[in-house]
């Protein structure tokens, strides 16, 4: 399981030309599912999302988690996580987990993760063609691939 966290100060998912999902200061979560992911790379990635303290407390210093300034989550699908493009241009997408296997997973993961942060997280749709808007506070964007803890 693979995410990009992106702090920010607003964001919000269109689908459809509707807002599906809309939020304030807290981490847009870019998430992507393959084969191999499992119940435990979830509860350990939630974990650490949920304890992430790359917030700005009272003297400006990066110490402060979601809960500490009470954020928001928006969690987006995202199987281009898993792309390869060791050969050639064109991307290879074979990493990631088909929709059988992938659709539980994301489920669980938001499961998983509105438990953690103890209240709801904002979502796209899964396979759906998204319009992702936010506005990147910092910047601070991170990585972080369950199959690399250490």
């Amino acid at each position: 399981m693979r995410v990009v966290i992106q702090r920010v100060s607003e964001a919000s998912v269109t689908i459809g030309g509707q807002v599906r999902g809309r939020i304030g200061l807290g981490f847009v979560v870019l998430l992507g599912i393959e084969d191999a992911d499992t119940a435990g790379d979830i509860e350990w990635l939630c974990g650490k999302i949920a304890r992430l303290r790359v917030f700005s407390d009272e003297e400006g210093l990066i110490n402060c988690s979601l809960a500490d300034v009470g954020g928001g989550v928006l969690v987006i699908s995202q199987f281009t996580l898993h792309a390869s493009i060791k050969k050639g241009n064109r991307p290879s997408f074979t990493r990631a987990a088909q929709q059988e296997v992938a659709i539980p997973l994301y489920e669980q993961f938001i499961t998983t993760l509105e438990r953690e942060l103890g209240q709801a997280v904002q979502t796209g749709e899964f396979g759906a063609d998204m319009k992702v808007s936010l506005t990147n506070d910092g910047p601070v964007t991170l990585t972080i691939d369950t199959k690399n803890r250490e």
